[in-house]
Parts: C-alpha cells; structure tokens; sequence
C-alpha cells in the first residue's frame, strides 16, 4: 500500500461546508459524507487536526457591516459558531468509528477541553482527530488564521484548504467563465494578486513558516485522501 505524503495536516473547513446545498444552518446528509471521507483519508495513516469556521450560522465580518454591530462582539458570536460545528463533527466522526477531541480557544469545560498545544499534540499521537473550535480566541482574527497557527503549533506539514472550487483562480470562476485556474502559486503571487482564498495574515504566517497551502474541491468523494497522498489536485501555495 503507498505511503501518505504527509504525516501531519491541518484540515480547513469553511463552515458553509456543513450547509451543503442548504445554504444555511448544518445539512446532516453533508455532514457524514464529510465525515466518510474524513475517515477514508485517517485510514492511510495520517494524523489530522481540524479547524473548522462557522459561516454557515453566523458570519461576524459581514454581522457587523450589515447591523452596525460592534466588531469585537460579532467576531464573538462567529467563535461560538464554529464551537456548534466542531461538535456537530465530532458527532459524525465519531458515528463513522473516528475518535475525537474538540479543543477550543474559549474556555467552554462542559463540552471542549481548552486549547493546550501539548496535549493536542497527543491527542494525534494517539491517532485521535483534533477539531479546534472558536477561531484563534481573539476578535479581527479569522479561521483561516486559526488553521495556519495551529497547523504551525501542531507542526502539520501542510493545510488543506477544502472550499467549494477545484483551486485557486484568479478571478470568481461562479461568476466568470473565463476564469483561468492555478495549478501552482507562491506566497507572494497569492499576496500580491489579492487571490482571496485565505486572508493575508494566514498567507503571511504560513510564508513566514514555509508551511504549504492546498486548495481543493471539498464536494468531490475522495479528494481529502487524495491530497494527503499526494496525487496534483486544486492548487498547492509554497
């Protein structure tokens, strides 16, 4: 049987990921064909840690602009988002055999251990997936952030960038049909085109930390395996 291509990853999952075809909220269906996939991928080997967002239920860069909220507060009420997703995952990983921890930045004891890099490190030593929840812990920061200092504090190997595009365009390929896709970028190119795929402080602290970016199709069975063997699929940032 072929070796992964990495030992380590952080998994990045937009929590509109969870909607699937719903648009809002947490579609069951989706939720164990993530899960099954998840699995397929677990059984090569790799240990996994998982960062997971929580626009699918609240969004606080864009609860703020539409409501005149306050930012800190709005960034506030998307960490506890993201803390009802991980347990939403940590429910179907572990219907499909998987054994989980959810570790969250907020101190949340009845339901999440607190964040504590070392015994995270464990926990995926003894082939348990890791669900980071509630972001970083701190305001004006996003998930996308959450899952490059994380995978940098688990020295993951890579990011797996799961989003609902085959890769990295370079302009909306939903709305323009000329798009043309990445198969390759640097830190840099992503930078300084203004590819929106991951914010820039998580482009700049992945850079900082030669830590590579993939982005791939989540909604495509198998790809999650498929990057973790190293097969060319999306678009890899290095």
């Amino acid at each position: 049987m072929a070796k992964p291509a990495y030992s380590r990853v952080l998994l990045k999952l937009s929590g509109e990921a969870l909607a699937g075809t719903v648009g809002s909220g947490i579609d069951t269906k989706t939720l164990n064909i993530i899960a099954h996939d998840v699995k397929d991928a677990f059984e090569t080997g790799v240990e996994i840690g998982v960062v997971i967002g929580g626009g699918n239920i609240f969004r606080g860069v864009a609860g703020s602009a539409a409501n005149g909220m306050d930012r800190a507060t709005c960034d506030y009420m998307g960490m506890l988002a993201t803390s009802i997703n991980a347990l939403a995952l940590q429910q179907a990983f572990e219907n499909v055999g998987l054994y989980t921890r959810v570790q969250s930045a907020i101190t949340m004891n009845e339901i999440a251990e607190p964040y504590i890099r070392r015994r995270a490190i464990r926990h995926l030593e003894k082939k348990r997936i890791v669900i980071f929840a509630a972001g970083t812990g701190n305001p004006f920061f996003t998930t996308d952030t959450a899952a490059a200092l994380r995978a940098v504090e688990i020295n993951a190997q890579v990011i797996l960038k799961a989003t609902k595009v085959d890769g990295v365009y370079d302009k909306d390929p939903m709305k323009f049909k000329d798009a043309v896709k990445f198969e390759e970028l640097t830190y840099i190119e992503m930078l300084n085109r203004g590819l929106q795929v991951m914010d820039s402080t998580a482009v700049s602290l992945s850079m900082d930390n030669k830590l590579p970016i993939i982005t791939f199709n989540l909604s495509i069975p198998g790809n999650i395996r498929r990057a973790i063997m190293g097969e060319k699929i999306g678009t890899i940032v290095r």
